[in-house]
């Protein structure tokens, strides 16, 4: 469908990509992965027709339809959440007018067997089938239906847009693509603004009704989920893989350390002609070898590994002196805006120590909670923060609040105090702010170069609580994975709001509900809790039947019951014997492969490694099935 051949571009002479090719087909869905800065939402812009690349061609097939959701856009405030999100049907009436138009023009003509007819049917056939998914002239159902599942409810169809925050407008921009079902849908962060619920209502509606899917994201459940190949941007070059991320994850990691085999091999070998020609330079009877060694390393490659970022990301809350029992008590709270309630009868007791999370849809009061625990809003009902309490709070705005204008030295140097200011250096460089980094102005940082940033303020403050709003926003999975190890570790409560379902897994150990204007307590992990949603209790009658052996009057076995029983011994014996010849064949396979791939032309062959990895799960699949038979 789409096909991008020899993609180069550069940013101020410097390359980001370097001769790149690969073709969109239609059903792939495809995770762009890469490290921040490796060019992955520069290359759904240019998918999208929104940047134009240095060199090389992105080409479609006629009338292909490719529709973009970046991480920020400008929102309008004019319409009604509905009359927005109608918008996306502004084609219908065209597409109709079209089809009525096509129609006439077949009924007319008699040339049947014509290339021209042929390519009227084609035509008219594409664009009813797209009139069709879009629900013809009966779309308000569709409309309703995917609004509702991206969190908003019937009552807010009506209302402005503007009375909605910015997050709830990209949700409004994100149904409007997908009311259009077009045939490439690029998302950049789809998940930054959805709640777990919408999340996982979104994985359904990409599995079930989207065409092609290219996303950036760095929510590993989410494009686990979702995908089902994987193109991993490095070095300013793709590598493709035709596995989910966390199969991918398993390859990459394999393929870098064939790389580093591949490289060692040839670095001896690089060693080793060096010294034969030192050695033998000045002998005439070795002349021969000397120039076929010189010829030799003029035409070796050199392997080039993975680029990996070394730097440590190291974590470290420090927890101040010891709290009370109870960091946070809540009885009977209620927090009200006029006439609507936010929340009533909030009735929960945090212990020390705890980790828990606040998950439920947005706008149900998470964060409205959260404020009232850090006394920024009046509440009714009583909420007592414990003894010796001293927390410490990352909003949802905190990496926006930062001073545009200061670098992100000056940031951390006016926070600092006493003996720690002799290491800012080193916290930067901790947090990849090392070198000139360090000096860049806090305008020019990315999202989750501010959100690290905010990170290392929060870092600085000795607390025994920390509340977390939202806290991996704009963070890279590597990120996420060091912020989480550190949450972990910390010996102070914990209460984290989040709808990154990879992060709080092994995190936390209660989940507290936000739904309906009441807060519910759910013990156990985050998919402990999202399996109890699900879960339905039904009655259902169940059958059991048996086939009693016929062992005739004395209790002796029939003769041909005999057989019958030897019958299936073979065949056991015989599947036993396939199943354990298949494991052999196998182990063999990846064996041969393995050497294939530590030469230094298979360390750099991509097939290899998938085909590799394809065959460890038919070897998992045979070692299961021969384990059954045992």
């Amino acid at each position: 469908m789409v096909s991008i051949d020899n993609l180069s571009v550069e940013f101020s002479a410097k390359p980001l990509f370097n001769d790149i090719s690969y073709v969109i087909n239609d059903h792939d869905r495809i995770a762009l992965v890469g490290k921040n800065g490796a060019g992955k939402s520069t290359m759904l812009k240019i998918i999208a027709g929104i940047q134009e690349p240095t060199n090389g061609t992105v080409s479609a097939s006629r009338d292909l339809t490719i529709a973009y959701l970046p991480q920020v856009m400008t929102l309008t405030d004019e319409r009604t959440v509905r009359e927005e999100a109608e918008r996306a049907f502004e084609n219908i009436t065209e597409m109709s007018s079209e089809l009525e138009r096509l129609n006439n023009q077949l009924s007319e003509r008699t040339d049947y067997e014509s290339e021209a007819y042929m390519q009227l049917v084609e035509r008219f056939t594409y664009i009813n089938e797209h009139f069709q998914m879009m629900g013809g002239l009966n779309y308000q159902a569709e409309l309703e239906r995917t609004l509702g599942g991206l969190g908003f409810k019937r009552e807010d169809l009506d209302r402005p847009t503007s009375e909605f925050s910015g997050g709830w407008r990209m949700r409004i921009e994100l149904a409007k693509l997908l009311l259009q079902h077009p045939d490439v849908l690029l998302l950049d962060e789809p998940t930054n603004h959805l709640d777990i619920e919408s999340i996982q209502w979104l994985e359904n509606f990409l599995a079930t009704n989207a065409n092609a899917v290219v996303l950036v994201s760095h929510d590993r459940a989410f494009i686990n989920n979702v995908t089902n190949r994987t193109i991993e941007i490095s070095c300013g070059k793709i590598y493709d893989y035709k596995v989910k991320y966390d199969e991918y994850v398993a390859l990459h990691a394999e393929r870098r350390e064939q790389q580093l085999r591949a490289l060692e091999n040839q670095q001896k070998e690089i060693a080793d002609a060096k010294a034969f020609i030192e050695r033998f330079r000045y002998q005439a009877t070795k002349a021969i070898q000397v120039q076929q060694k010189i010829r030799q390393l003029e035409k070796i490659v050199p392997i080039e590994v993975d680029e990996v970022d070394s730097s440590a990301l190291r974590l470290k809350f420090t927890c101040s002196m010891r709290s009370g029992d109870f960091p946070v008590i809540c009885n009977e709270v209620e927090k009200k805006y006029g006439e609507h309630c936010v929340f009533k009868n909030v009735n929960l007791t945090i212990k020390r120590g705890e980790k828990v999370a606040f998950v439920g849809r947005n706008g149900e009061g998470k964060t409205t909670l959260v404020k009232c625990i850090m006394g920024e809003i009046p509440f009714d009902g009583t909420l007592k923060v414990g003894h010796n309490v001293q927390i410490g709070y990352f909003a949802q705005n905190q990496a926006q609040l930062l001073d545009g204008e200061c670098t992100v030295f000056d940031t951390i140097d006016r926070v600092a105090r006493g003996d720690i200011r002799l290491k800012i250096r080193d916290i930067l460089g901790a947090f990849m702010f090392g070198g000139e980094a360090s000096d860049k102005k806090v305008k020019f940082l990315s999202g989750g170069e501010r959100t690290r940033l905010a990170m290392i303020k929060l870092l600085l403050e000795p607390v025994n609580c920390l509340i977390l709003d939202e806290p991996t926003n704009h963070l890279d999975m590597r990120s996420k994975d060091v912020l989480k190890a550190a949450i972990r570790d910390f010996d102070g409560t914990v209460i984290v709001v989040s709808h990154d379902r990879e992060f709080l897994d092994g995190l936390v150990t209660k989940v507290y509900e936000f739904a309906d204007g009441k807060v519910r307590e759910h013990l156990g992990g985050i998919y402990d809790f999202l399996t109890s949603l699900q879960l339905s209790p039904k009655v259902e009658d169940t059958v059991k039947s048996s086939l009693p052996i016929d062992e005739g009057r004395d209790g002796a076995v029939s003769y041909a019951e005999q057989k019958a029983l030897a019958r299936e011994q073979k065949r056991k014996e015989k599947a036993l014997q396939e199943a354990e010849d298949k494991v052999t064949q196998l182990e063999a396979a990846i064996r041969i492969l393995e050497d294939q791939m530590s030469t230094p032309e298979g360390s750099q062959d991509i097939s290899l490694y998938e085909k590799h990895g394809r065959l460890k799960v038919q070897l998992k699949q045979a070692e299961e099935e021969w384990e059954a038979l045992i």
